[in-house]
């Protein structure tokens, strides 16, 4: 661990430091984490556990607005999220441990970094960690990383639950920072790799993410979060699928939502694959084309073939979850 100075603001106003090399501390679940592995090396920590955002709060319209700091396990198990959202927490309780999910923040959740065992090693190449100087993942063992939106530079796999049900909501990141506040769809915060795998989301310099808002929408029961992975407890993705289906009364389809986690550099959604089912009858030709449309230009790299071929199965099996109101258990694992 390396010399830092530590701060613990008040106020908002007072958080905006932005001397180079200053990080701003929530849960510490992750950049703790970081910093142990010599991987950040701030000189500036800004605890932000003081600034009171941690409400989950019901807007006008029938919207949550959930606090930036409010920690997963309250946002899961708050009432009106399991009441209107059971989506969001359902991928929450399938990520991390509950031990993990008591301190870790929505907006830490939001702006976690890649668990690429690559970028965790110091001692190799990574463009995320030390701009130009290569991609080790590439041509390694690679298994667990991205098959969608990488690119030469990078092809780390985006870790989080939480945000790919946040992505099949069309969630909103509200923002705050020296230039005031600004708004952002959660499908569009996060940043593909391209040529600056570094530049993770769309933050500038000293902004907070203050909150994020869920809109009125609902599901009913025709919705699931499948997350197939090594193992049955806390283990990231290998693939995961957010389904949210608005059912008309004759059992068509009036608009879907889908969202992949565990094989992109982002959470991945396709909207003209959601389009396809638009006032749609479910059916296995329905959801395996939305499969495919959703796996477009998906491609390998030596380890990590086989998520092409387990990952339209998952989308297919979640789809029909959803389209049958049998949302996937996160107590029991088994898939039906």
């Amino acid at each position: 661990m390396r010399n830092f100075s530590y701060a613990r603001p008040g106020t908002i106003d007072e958080a905006y430091h932005v001397a180079e090399r200053t990080r701003f501390l929530a849960g510490g679940t992750n950049l703790i984490d970081l910093m142990k592995s010599d991987v950040e090396r701030p000189a500036h920590v800004i605890d932000l556990k003081s600034l009171g955002m941690n409400r989950i709060e019901e807007q006008p319209g029938g919207g949550l607005r959930l606090g930036a700091l409010a920690t997963n396990a309250d946002t899961a198990m708050h009432p009106l999220v399991t009441e209107r959202h059971p989506l969001l927490a359902s991928a929450i309780l399938a990520g991390a441990s509950a031990q993990i999910r008591n301190v870790a923040t929505n907006g830490g959740n939001l702006n976690q970094r890649t668990r690429c065992h690559y970028f965790y090693d110091p001692d190799m190449p990574c463009n995320k960690r030390a701009p130009g100087v290569g991609c080790a993942a590439r041509g390694g063992r690679n298994r667990i990383m991205a098959v969608l939106g990488t690119s030469d530079a990078c092809i780390a796999t985006f870790p989080s639950d939480m945000c790919i049900a946040l992505a099949a909501l069309h969630a909103t990141v509200n923002l705050h920072g020296p230039e005031g506040a600004r708004s952002v769809p959660v499908r569009d915060y996060h940043c593909l790799p391209g040529k600056t795998p570094w530049i993770e989301n769309v933050l500038q310099s000293g902004e907070i993410v203050t909150s994020i808002d869920l809109p009125a929408i609902s599901f009913e029961g025709h919705y699931t979060y499948l997350k197939i992975r090594d193992r049955l407890s806390f283990a990231f993705a290998i693939v995961s699928v957010a389904v949210g289906l608005e059912m008309e009364s004759d059992g068509t389809i009036r608009c879907g939502h889908v969202a992949l986690g565990g094989v992109g550099t982002k959470p991945w959604c396709v909207p003209e694959a959601e389009a396809l089912m638009k006032h749609r009858p479910p059916s296995h030709s329905l959801f395996r084309d939305v499969a495919e449309r959703i796996m477009e230009g998906a491609v390998m790299d030596r380890d990590n073939a086989a998520k092409l071929k387990l990952a339209p199965r998952v989308i297919e099996r979640a789809l029909w979850q959803a389209a049958e109101g049998t949302p996937q258990s996160q107590t029991c694992k088994i898939i039906r």
